[in-house]
């Protein structure tokens, strides 16, 4: 007689497997910020830039990270990452990611963070394994499968 029990849902990703990904995308990350600082190293010649300068470098470095992260996100709800350690994001609905949902989880993923990780440790202590960003966000983290 052939098996026809539900598989069990899985556990929200912790933060281990949370950490795992973003290990990942810190390389990608990494290697693509070096790669778009050469203009700004080109045009200050290795001089020490003004106040202005180094502001609007920072903001460009800032954006290409949104733009990173929130590319996958909205196209597909994965990261590299997130694919090997094979997690999703979605809307607490389920449903997929916005750019304004995906600006507001980078803004709040940077609290997190700022908060000395305590945004991300959280995980550890919340009931359904959600960060600070993935509540003021209103977005989620959900398993998938082995294929």
């Amino acid at each position: 007689m052939p098996d026809t029990a539900m598989p069990l849902p899985l556990s929200p990703p912790g933060l281990l497997r949370r950490l795992g990904a973003m290990a990942y995308d810190s390389l990608l990350l990494f290697a693509l910020l070096m790669m778009l600082s050469y203009p700004y190293v080109w045009l200050t010649g290795g001089a020490k830039p003004g106040l202005l300068v180094k502001t609007l470098y920072q903001f460009y470095l800032l954006a290409i990270c949104f733009l990173f992260y929130g590319g996958f996100w909205v196209r597909g709800g994965q990261t590299l990452g997130m694919r090997t350690w094979r997690i999703r994001l979605v809307r607490q609905d389920g449903g997929p990611i916005t750019w304004t949902i995906a600006l507001k989880r980078f803004a709040s993923a940077l609290l997190s963070l700022l908060c000395l990780g305590l945004g991300f440790l959280w995980v550890l202590y919340d009931s359904d394994k959600r960060a600070w960003h993935d509540r003021l966000s209103g977005t989620k983290l959900t398993p998938l499968p082995k294929k």
